[in-house]
This record gives structure tokens, C-alpha cells and sequence, in this order.
């Protein structure tokens, strides 16, 4: 097969490379007939035959050159501008997050002199580096202090200090946080909201007439398009920028760390560089908009970095807003988004849907018990074709298609339950963790 290939591809490729010098002969040739007849009639070319004939096309290939140097030049120039430009406009509402917390103090006994090459050896025992402390009053509880755990990126969504970022970047429930602006004012912190169906939170500082990012559409976004992403990098270096593009659409991943794991639907994928500390930070378009929320990397590669998109979190930003909680609608099933390879590998009847399933444990039912799923009759197998008359595909994921709706909405159900093809109604409710 790599031999036809290859022999395909010669084929198709010399009778181009043969082309090219055919077409330019015939167009000097051409091109030094017209000119023989010019210089008798005196009607097309008023330089000498020497001039001509170096030069046969008039053409100031010096000129021609330079412009398109200045051209090139002129959209590089351009694209720079941009970036430039959309970096200045978001980079005053991009904030450090400091993560801290009350730890029990640790003294570590080895001196400066400590070989830090076994620190590496993987038989090294943990429990030895750090020596116990001195004795202590065993009525007194253990020495504490607050030291730095962790750093991430927000940016500022109203003036009067509300912050969104990802959840795993304040999940710590005894952790303290603190922001520090772009001009170095440092505030402390109170997470307001955690999404419990998305790696997004809330955070507030006690600030006014703050600057604030501009939110775009992030169904408009198109894969190759630029995109620059700002954060708190290694939390060392603050509103660092790096650019890329789009390099996916669609993606669903299973993102962890620090003990968590979540699964993330519907993602953009990029190769604008992402670091640890980078996590709740903007990916922007060159217009200044915010279009992506930035979340996980991808170890295993290089610059595979993911965004949730920012039409997923506009909702939660307004429930905030106007109801200081998260509300979120839910239907309570656990499913798979069918393909063609799922149901040829399942024997399914239907290349496209939400397949209702178990999760990876006897614990995760694929319908929750006392939801408006299991109120309506759905059941593990069941195949959710539609909702509200909207294909469900991997364009169309079911957990979209359902934030689009309150608590209370009666939802239309186009299913496949034991074979037979119907559609019945749903009524959504408020989650509640």
C-alpha cells in the first residue's frame, strides 16, 4: 500500500514539475513574438531588443520584489498590532489567585549540606526528609502556619470584584485566597459559587469601579483562527502571554489533579502554551474578547492545551449576578454520545444520540433516582434522539442543549426506548448538590 502510494504520488506530481517550464517557455516564446512584431510596427515596446530581451515582460522585478516584502511585512506588522492591542485591553482585568492554607509546621533537619540528588532516587524514604520537630507540650496543639499551596488566573467579570475561573482552582473548602491585581493591589478573596456539572467558580473581592473583560461568542470561534492566552504562570509569573490558535473543536476530555478528577464535554483544543498557574485565566480572540476560559493540559504531548468555551459560563455569571448561586438545570442521566463507531461496536440503530449508560462503578446508575429523568421514564439504554427538536450529536451534546434551559422548563424528548421510537415531556429542576 505505502509503495502505491508513493508511486501515486509521483505520478501526480512530475507532470506538474514538467508543466511549469513548458508554460515559461511558451510565454517567453509568446512573449518575443509580440515583441519582434512591437519593434517593426514601433507600437509596443519603445526599448532597445538588448533591454527587451533581458527583460522581455517588462517586468521591474525590483519593485515587484520590494512590495511584496512590504506586504508581508505590513500583515505581519498587522497581526502584531492586534495581539498587542487585545492584550492591552484584557491584561488590567486578569488577576493572580494565591491559594493558601493553615499547615502544620515541618523542620527540616538535613542542613544546606543535604545531598539533593536522593531527593530524586525513587527509593528514597519520604518519610526521613523531614525530621520530627523538637518535643513539644503535648497540651498544646501542633505549631501552625499559613503557607502558599497553590496559585491560578481569574478575570474580573463585574466592577464590583466578581472573578471567574475554574473550580479546581479553589476547591479547597479550608484554603484561603487572595487575588493580586495587575497593578500589584492585593485583596482577599470569598468563592461565591462553584459549578457542580463544570470547572468554573466564582470568586468576589470587596473593589470598585473595577476594569472588566468583554465576553464573546464562542460559537463563532473557527479552528485555525489566532487566540492568545493571559495567566498567572507556574504562579510565579503574573499575566504571562503566549499565542496560538484553535486547534480543535468539540474535544471531551477527563481532566485531573490534585486528588480530582472531571470530566470536561465540549472543549477547544490549543496550542497557545498553558502552564500550571495558567488554570481559570481568558483565552482571547484578537479583537479583546474573552472566548474561552483556560483549564487542563495535556502531559503526555507538547502544547496540547483546553478551554471551556465561554458561552458555557455566561449563564453561570448571571446566575450569580442576579441570584448570588449557581442555578443550574438538570435532567439526572448519565450517557454517551453515539457515532458511528459506538453503534457499530454496540449494534445500535442509530449513528447519533445521548445512549443512556452506567458509569464506570455500580454506584453511578445511568439514571439518578428522584430526577426529572427518572420521572418521565427514562431508562439505562434508552437513546435521547432529540431535545426541543435539536439533533443530539457531538455538535450537539445533551448537557449543552439542557443548560440552555431553567429550572421548570418542560422540556420535548424524541427518544428510543426498547426499540421503538417516541417523544415524551421532561420537567427540568434546579440541582442541588
Amino acid at each position: 500500500m505505502e509503495k502505491q502510494e508513493k508511486n501515486s504520488f509521483k505520478k501526480d506530481y512530475l507532470p506538474q514539475r514538467l508543466f511549469v517550464p513548458i508554460l515559461v517557455v511558451s510565454l517567453i516564446f509568446g512573449a518575443l513574438a509580440g515583441g519582434v512584431a512591437g519593434l517593426i510596427t514601433g507600437s509596443i515596446y519603445s526599448g532597445s531588443l538588448e533591454q527587451w530581451l533581458k527583460n522581455p515582460l517588462g517586468v521591474n522585478s525590483q519593485n515587484t520584489n520590494q512590495n511584496n516584502t512590504e506586504g508581508q511585512l505590513q500583515i505581519i506588522s498587522s497581526e502584531e498590532e492586534a495581539v498587542v492591542q487585545a492584550v492591552n485591553k484584557v491584561a488590567p482585568a486578569v488577576v493572580s489567585i494565591i491559594v493558601t492554607k493553615e499547615l502544620q509546621q515541618f523542620y527540616n533537619y538535613s542542613g544546606p549540606g543535604f545531598p539533593f540528588d536522593d531527593f530524586f532516587n525513587d527509593n528514597f524514604p519520604f518519610d526521613n526528609f523531614f525530621f520530627s520537630p523538637p518535643e513539644q507540650d503535648q497540651s498544646q496543639p501542633p505549631a501552625t502556619e499559613k503557607q502558599r499551596v497553590g496559585g491560578g488566573t481569574g478575570f474580573i467579570v463585574s466592577t464590583d470584584g466578581l472573578i471567574l475561573t475554574n473550580k479546581h482552582v479553589v476547591s479547597d473548602a479550608d484554603a484561603e485566597y487572595s487575588v493580586v491585581l495587575n497593578n500589584g493591589q492585593s485583596y482577599e478573596a470569598k468563592v461565591v459559587a462553584r459549578d457542580p456539572f463544570n470547572d468554573l467558580a466564582l470568586i468576589k473581592i470587596e473593589a470598585k469601579d473595577l476594569p472588566t473583560v468583554e465576553l464573546g461568542d464562542s460559537d463563532q470561534v473557527k479552528i485555525g483562527q489566532t487566540v492568545v492566552a493571559i495567566g498567572f504562570s507556574l504562579g510565579e509569573y503574573s499575566n504571562s502571554v503566549t499565542k496560538g490558535v484553535i486547534s480543535g473543536k468539540g474535544r471531551d476530555i477527563v481532566a485531573s489533579g490534585g486528588g480530582q478528577s472531571e470530566r470536561l464535554e465540549d472543549v477547544f483544543q490549543t496550542d497557545a502554551a498553558i502552564n500550571p498557574g495558567n488554570s481559570g485565566g481568558p483565552l482571547i480572540n484578537l479583537q479583546g474578547q474573552v472566548i474561552a476560559i483556560n483549564s487542563a493540559i495535556n502531559l503526555e504531548g507538547q502544547l496540547i492545551g483546553f478551554a471551556i468555551p465561554i458561552n458555557v459560563a455566561k449563564s453561570v455569571v448571571e446566575n450569580v449576578k442576579v441570584h448570588g448561586r449557581i442555578i443550574r438545570a438538570y435532567l439526572g442521566v448519565r450517557y454517551m454520545i453515539i457515532n458511528k463507531q459506538i453503534k457499530e461496536k454496540n449494534n445500535l440503530s442509530v449513528d447519533y444520540g445521548a445512549l443512556i449508560v452506567r458509569g464506570s462503578s455500580e454506584e453511578e446508575l445511568a439514571v439518578l433516582p428522584g430526577s426529572p429523568a427518572n420521572k418521565a421514564g427514562l431508562m439505562e439504554n434508552d437513546i435521547i434522539l432529540e431535545v426541543d427538536g435539536v439533533k443530539i450529536n457531538q455538535d450537539n451534546i445533551l448537557t449543552k442543549e439542557i443548560a440552555k434551559h431553567q429550572p421548570g422548563d418542560t422540556i420535548t424528548l424524541k427518544i428510543i426506548h426498547q426499540g421503538e421510537e417516541k417523544n415524551i415531556s421532561a420537567t427540568l429542576e434546579e440541582y442541588k448538590e
